[in-house]
């Protein structure tokens, strides 16, 4: 009875220490504070910045031409500028910036060859395999394809990601809006400041 007494203060020490350790490498990715005024600063002078680097491109009758580029390029550099405030602290953070990596150098093989077929698609096979599933894997499945990066996460992990991603892009819509207002606001006054008629000498 004595030495079973004395083991137990040294068993429950152990027993903790291993809950310790399953709790820290079971914790999720910590979510990023997108709701704090710090984190809306610091993604939109990144927004602002990504914008007059896609601004600053050829502005001509080529660029007027190619507006739907423009506009796509604009969204990219949004998703790009939140990733970079996340600063690779979750999947799909970490998915964006690669993804923007292979896409500069899959841009950058092209240009050096020919345009290559492109691959074929799965989509009957992958519809077929999916069926299969369960209601809730199929779910996870999708939500899984709409977070960057969050295929093959597990279940816990992608719910954390998803919550911080569609909190980022909560942030990203107010910071975008209130930019457009504010540039409105500029155009108009420059506008009306310009037709403004010039006082007549008496």
């Amino acid at each position: 009875m004595a030495s079973t007494s004395s083991s137990t203060p040294a068993a429950e020490v152990e027993e903790r220490g291993r809950k310790r350790k399953r709790a820290a490498g079971a914790a999720p990715t910590q979510p990023s504070e997108w709701r704090t005024r710090r984190e809306h600063e610091i993604y939109s002078s990144r927004l602002l910045e990504a914008i007059r680097l896609v601004r600053a491109g050829p502005s001509s009758a080529a660029a007027a031409k190619a507006a739907p580029t423009r506009s796509r390029a604009v969204r990219e550099a949004a998703d790009r500028a939140l990733a970079v405030a996340a600063r690779g602290r979750t999947h799909w953070s970490r998915a964006i910036l690669a993804s923007h990596r292979r896409r500069l150098q899959a841009a950058h093989r092209a240009r050096l060859r020919a345009p290559a077929s492109p691959p074929p698609r799965h989509g009957a096979s992958a519809a077929k395999g999916t069926a299969a599933l369960p209601p809730v894997a199929r779910k996870a499945m999708v939500l899984g394809r709409l977070v960057p990066g969050c295929r093959k996460l597990s279940f816990p992990t992608l719910l954390a990601e998803t919550t911080d991603y569609i909190a980022a892009l909560q942030m990203q819509v107010r910071a975008m809006t209130a930019l457009a207002e504010a540039l409105s606001a500029v155009s108009s006054s420059s506008s009306g400041a310009g037709s403004s008629p010039s006082s007549s000498p008496a």
